[in-house]
Protein backbone atom coordinates (compact mmCIF):
# COMPACT_ATOMS: atom_id res chain seq x y z
CA UNK A 1 0.00 0.00 0.00
CA UNK A 2 1.27 3.48 -0.90
CA UNK A 3 1.95 5.74 2.08
CA UNK A 4 0.04 8.99 1.66
CA UNK A 5 1.53 11.03 4.48
CA UNK A 6 3.15 14.34 3.63
CA UNK A 7 6.49 13.09 4.99
CA UNK A 8 6.47 10.19 2.56
CA UNK A 9 5.15 12.07 -0.45
CA UNK A 10 7.47 15.08 -0.20
CA UNK A 11 10.60 13.60 1.33
CA UNK A 12 13.93 14.17 -0.40
CA UNK A 13 15.93 12.22 2.15
CA UNK A 14 18.86 10.40 0.59
CA UNK A 15 18.43 12.02 -2.83
CA UNK A 16 20.98 14.03 -4.76
CA UNK A 17 20.06 17.16 -6.70
CA UNK A 18 22.15 19.09 -9.23
CA UNK A 19 21.27 22.80 -9.27
CA UNK A 20 22.67 25.38 -11.68
CA UNK A 21 22.52 29.09 -10.88
CA UNK A 22 22.46 28.31 -7.17
CA UNK A 23 23.88 31.63 -6.03
CA UNK A 24 21.25 33.78 -7.71
CA UNK A 25 18.25 35.53 -6.23
CA UNK A 26 15.92 32.53 -6.52
CA UNK A 27 18.62 29.87 -6.75
CA UNK A 28 19.66 30.40 -3.13
CA UNK A 29 16.12 29.68 -1.98
CA UNK A 30 15.97 26.58 -4.16
CA UNK A 31 19.20 25.29 -2.65
CA UNK A 32 17.99 25.88 0.90
CA UNK A 33 14.65 24.20 0.09
CA UNK A 34 16.41 21.06 -1.12
CA UNK A 35 18.87 21.00 1.76
CA UNK A 36 16.19 21.65 4.37
CA UNK A 37 14.30 18.60 3.14
CA UNK A 38 17.14 16.13 3.27
CA UNK A 39 18.70 16.27 -0.18
CA UNK A 40 22.38 16.41 -1.02
CA UNK A 41 22.86 19.35 -3.38
CA UNK A 42 25.53 19.79 -6.03
CA UNK A 43 25.62 23.44 -7.03
CA UNK A 44 27.14 25.07 -10.10
CA UNK A 45 27.81 28.67 -11.05
CA UNK A 46 30.55 31.08 -12.01
CA UNK A 47 30.52 33.71 -9.29
CA UNK A 48 32.51 33.88 -6.08
CA UNK A 49 29.17 34.33 -4.36
CA UNK A 50 28.45 30.68 -5.13
CA UNK A 51 31.43 29.56 -3.11
CA UNK A 52 30.49 31.87 -0.24
CA UNK A 53 26.93 30.52 -0.25
CA UNK A 54 28.12 26.92 -0.45
CA UNK A 55 30.41 27.52 2.52
CA UNK A 56 27.46 28.79 4.56
CA UNK A 57 25.28 25.82 3.58
CA UNK A 58 28.09 23.43 4.46
CA UNK A 59 28.38 24.91 7.94
CA UNK A 60 24.61 24.74 8.40
CA UNK A 61 23.77 21.38 6.86
CA UNK A 62 27.08 19.51 7.00
CA UNK A 63 29.95 18.89 4.60
CA UNK A 64 28.31 15.84 3.05
CA UNK A 65 25.22 17.85 2.09
CA UNK A 66 26.85 20.29 -0.35
CA UNK A 67 29.30 20.08 -3.25
CA UNK A 68 30.16 23.22 -5.22
CA UNK A 69 31.60 23.50 -8.73
CA UNK A 70 32.64 26.97 -9.87
CA UNK A 71 32.64 27.17 -13.66
CA UNK A 72 32.03 29.75 -16.36
CA UNK A 73 29.03 28.14 -18.00
CA UNK A 74 29.69 30.00 -21.26
CA UNK A 75 32.87 27.94 -21.52
CA UNK A 76 30.98 24.97 -22.89
CA UNK A 77 33.96 22.64 -22.82
CA UNK A 78 34.61 23.42 -19.15
CA UNK A 79 30.91 23.11 -18.37
CA UNK A 80 30.72 19.71 -20.00
CA UNK A 81 33.79 18.59 -18.06
CA UNK A 82 32.19 19.75 -14.80
CA UNK A 83 29.05 17.78 -15.61
CA UNK A 84 31.19 14.74 -16.38
CA UNK A 85 33.01 15.03 -13.05
CA UNK A 86 29.72 15.27 -11.17
CA UNK A 87 28.28 12.28 -13.00
CA UNK A 88 31.43 10.28 -12.23
CA UNK A 89 31.67 11.02 -8.50
CA UNK A 90 28.01 11.08 -7.49
CA UNK A 91 26.65 7.54 -6.94
CA UNK A 92 23.20 8.64 -8.06
CA UNK A 93 21.59 11.81 -9.41
CA UNK A 94 17.88 11.99 -8.67
CA UNK A 95 17.00 15.60 -9.43
CA UNK A 96 18.29 18.08 -12.01
CA UNK A 97 17.27 21.72 -11.74
CA UNK A 98 18.26 23.96 -14.65
CA UNK A 99 18.01 27.41 -13.14
CA UNK A 100 21.05 29.33 -14.40
CA UNK A 101 20.46 32.30 -16.72
CA UNK A 102 22.42 35.52 -17.05
CA UNK A 103 20.15 38.42 -16.09
CA UNK A 104 22.17 41.52 -16.90
CA UNK A 105 23.14 43.98 -19.64
CA UNK A 106 24.97 41.30 -21.63
CA UNK A 107 21.64 39.53 -22.21
CA UNK A 108 19.75 42.82 -22.67
CA UNK A 109 18.23 43.28 -19.22
CA UNK A 110 17.56 46.76 -17.89
CA UNK A 111 19.42 48.59 -20.65
CA UNK A 112 18.10 50.47 -23.71
CA UNK A 113 20.40 48.23 -25.76
CA UNK A 114 18.11 45.32 -24.88
CA UNK A 115 15.12 46.69 -26.76
CA UNK A 116 13.74 44.71 -29.71
CA UNK A 117 14.99 47.40 -32.10
CA UNK A 118 18.51 47.33 -30.65
CA UNK A 119 19.11 43.72 -29.52
CA UNK A 120 22.37 42.28 -30.84
CA UNK A 121 23.25 38.81 -32.07
CA UNK A 122 25.43 38.35 -28.99
CA UNK A 123 22.48 39.15 -26.68
CA UNK A 124 20.28 36.68 -28.55
CA UNK A 125 22.90 33.96 -28.46
CA UNK A 126 23.68 34.43 -24.76
CA UNK A 127 19.97 34.11 -23.96
CA UNK A 128 19.58 31.03 -26.14
CA UNK A 129 22.73 29.47 -24.69
CA UNK A 130 21.53 29.94 -21.13
CA UNK A 131 17.89 29.15 -21.77
CA UNK A 132 18.25 26.19 -24.09
CA UNK A 133 21.74 24.81 -24.49
CA UNK A 134 22.81 24.72 -20.84
CA UNK A 135 19.70 22.69 -19.91
CA UNK A 136 20.10 20.48 -22.97
CA UNK A 137 23.73 19.72 -22.14
CA UNK A 138 22.85 18.97 -18.51
CA UNK A 139 20.12 16.57 -19.63
CA UNK A 140 22.52 14.88 -22.05
CA UNK A 141 25.01 14.34 -19.23
CA UNK A 142 22.69 13.36 -16.37
CA UNK A 143 19.58 11.77 -17.92
CA UNK A 144 21.40 8.52 -18.78
CA UNK A 145 22.22 8.03 -15.10
CA UNK A 146 18.58 8.64 -14.20
CA UNK A 147 17.47 6.20 -16.89
CA UNK A 148 19.81 3.56 -15.55
CA UNK A 149 18.31 4.04 -12.08
CA UNK A 150 14.78 3.96 -13.51
CA UNK A 151 13.74 7.28 -11.98
CA UNK A 152 14.58 10.97 -11.99
CA UNK A 153 13.10 14.45 -12.03
CA UNK A 154 14.28 17.21 -14.36
CA UNK A 155 12.99 20.69 -13.48
CA UNK A 156 13.61 23.58 -15.86
CA UNK A 157 13.12 27.09 -14.52
CA UNK A 158 11.42 29.12 -17.24
CA UNK A 159 9.26 32.26 -16.86
CA UNK A 160 5.69 33.42 -17.30
CA UNK A 161 7.04 35.30 -20.34
CA UNK A 162 7.29 31.96 -22.08
CA UNK A 163 3.47 32.17 -22.24
CA UNK A 164 2.69 35.88 -22.50
CA UNK A 165 4.58 38.90 -23.76
CA UNK A 166 5.82 41.67 -21.47
CA UNK A 167 3.58 44.72 -21.61
CA UNK A 168 5.38 47.81 -23.00
CA UNK A 169 3.33 49.97 -20.61
CA UNK A 170 4.94 48.22 -17.68
CA UNK A 171 8.36 49.59 -18.61
CA UNK A 172 7.45 53.12 -19.77
CA UNK A 173 9.58 55.77 -18.08
CA UNK A 174 11.72 53.23 -16.20
CA UNK A 175 15.22 51.79 -16.62
CA UNK A 176 13.75 48.28 -16.51
CA UNK A 177 13.81 46.16 -19.65
CA UNK A 178 12.92 42.52 -20.34
CA UNK A 179 14.61 41.62 -23.63
CA UNK A 180 13.05 39.62 -26.47
CA UNK A 181 15.78 36.98 -26.41
CA UNK A 182 14.83 36.00 -22.87
CA UNK A 183 11.18 35.31 -23.73
CA UNK A 184 12.17 33.38 -26.85
CA UNK A 185 14.76 31.28 -25.02
CA UNK A 186 12.46 30.47 -22.12
CA UNK A 187 9.62 29.50 -24.48
CA UNK A 188 12.07 27.17 -26.20
CA UNK A 189 12.97 25.77 -22.78
CA UNK A 190 9.33 24.80 -22.21
CA UNK A 191 9.26 23.09 -25.62
CA UNK A 192 12.48 21.26 -24.74
CA UNK A 193 10.93 20.22 -21.43
CA UNK A 194 8.06 18.56 -23.25
CA UNK A 195 10.47 16.90 -25.67
CA UNK A 196 12.56 15.50 -22.82
CA UNK A 197 9.41 14.31 -21.02
CA UNK A 198 8.27 12.51 -24.16
CA UNK A 199 11.52 10.72 -24.89
CA UNK A 200 12.64 9.96 -21.32
CA UNK A 201 9.32 9.00 -19.77
CA UNK A 202 9.43 5.32 -20.65
CA UNK A 203 12.57 4.92 -18.54
CA UNK A 204 11.01 6.58 -15.47
CA UNK A 205 12.49 10.04 -15.93
CA UNK A 206 10.14 13.01 -15.67
CA UNK A 207 10.71 16.54 -17.03
CA UNK A 208 8.70 19.57 -15.97
CA UNK A 209 9.07 23.33 -15.93
CA UNK A 210 8.35 26.02 -13.36
CA UNK A 211 7.29 29.39 -14.78
CA UNK A 212 7.80 32.09 -12.13
CA UNK A 213 6.04 35.41 -12.39
CA UNK A 214 7.16 38.69 -10.84
CA UNK A 215 9.66 37.77 -8.15
CA UNK A 216 11.43 41.11 -8.09
CA UNK A 217 14.85 41.38 -6.52
CA UNK A 218 14.66 44.43 -4.26
CA UNK A 219 17.31 43.34 -1.76
CA UNK A 220 20.59 43.44 -3.68
CA UNK A 221 22.69 45.74 -5.76
CA UNK A 222 23.36 44.67 -9.30
CA UNK A 223 22.05 44.79 -12.85
CA UNK A 224 18.91 42.82 -12.08
CA UNK A 225 17.96 44.43 -8.78
CA UNK A 226 14.78 46.51 -8.72
CA UNK A 227 14.80 49.77 -6.80
CA UNK A 228 12.18 51.73 -8.76
CA UNK A 229 9.15 51.99 -6.47
CA UNK A 230 6.79 53.02 -9.27
CA UNK A 231 7.85 50.02 -11.32
CA UNK A 232 7.26 47.75 -8.33
CA UNK A 233 3.78 49.21 -7.90
CA UNK A 234 3.03 48.47 -11.55
CA UNK A 235 4.11 44.87 -11.01
CA UNK A 236 1.92 44.54 -7.94
CA UNK A 237 -1.15 45.97 -9.66
CA UNK A 238 -0.76 43.53 -12.56
CA UNK A 239 -1.13 40.40 -10.39
CA UNK A 240 -4.43 39.06 -9.08
CA UNK A 241 -3.09 38.97 -5.52
CA UNK A 242 -1.85 42.56 -5.59
CA UNK A 243 1.83 41.94 -4.80
CA UNK A 244 5.01 40.44 -6.17
CA UNK A 245 6.20 36.97 -5.22
CA UNK A 246 8.48 36.15 -2.33
CA UNK A 247 11.32 33.69 -3.01
CA UNK A 248 10.03 31.10 -0.53
CA UNK A 249 6.78 30.90 -2.52
CA UNK A 250 8.58 28.87 -5.17
CA UNK A 251 9.57 26.24 -2.60
CA UNK A 252 6.27 24.35 -2.72
CA UNK A 253 6.31 24.02 -6.51
CA UNK A 254 9.91 22.88 -6.40
CA UNK A 255 9.24 20.28 -3.71
CA UNK A 256 6.18 18.98 -5.57
CA UNK A 257 8.06 18.38 -8.81
CA UNK A 258 11.24 17.09 -7.15
CA UNK A 259 9.51 14.57 -4.90
CA UNK A 260 7.31 11.49 -5.21
CA UNK A 261 4.26 13.73 -4.86
CA UNK A 262 4.40 14.22 -8.63
CA UNK A 263 5.40 10.82 -9.99
CA UNK A 264 2.61 10.92 -12.62
CA UNK A 265 3.31 14.51 -13.68
CA UNK A 266 5.58 15.09 -16.66
CA UNK A 267 5.77 17.56 -19.52
CA UNK A 268 3.96 20.11 -17.37
CA UNK A 269 4.57 23.87 -17.13
CA UNK A 270 3.68 24.93 -13.59
CA UNK A 271 2.97 28.66 -13.45
CA UNK A 272 3.69 30.46 -10.16
CA UNK A 273 2.80 34.06 -10.96
CA UNK A 274 0.13 35.38 -8.57
CA UNK A 275 -2.42 35.14 -11.36
CA UNK A 276 -0.56 37.37 -13.82
CA UNK A 277 -1.17 35.21 -16.89
CA UNK A 278 -4.89 34.55 -16.35
CA UNK A 279 -6.09 38.12 -16.96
Amino acid sequence: MVTLTRDALFSLEGRTAVLTGASGFLGRTMARTLLSNGARVVVLGRSERLMDAAGGWTREFGARAVAAHQVDMYDLEALGQSFDVIAAVEPRIDILINNAHELGPATGFNTPAGRLEEATLDQWMRNLTGGVYWPALAVQKFAPHMQKAGAGSIINISTMYALVAPSPRLYEGTAAMNPPGYSAAKAAMVAFTRYAASFLGASGVRANAILPGPFSNTEEDGANSVKDEEFLERLKRRTCVGRVGRPHELAGALMFLASDASTFVTGHALVVDGGWTIT
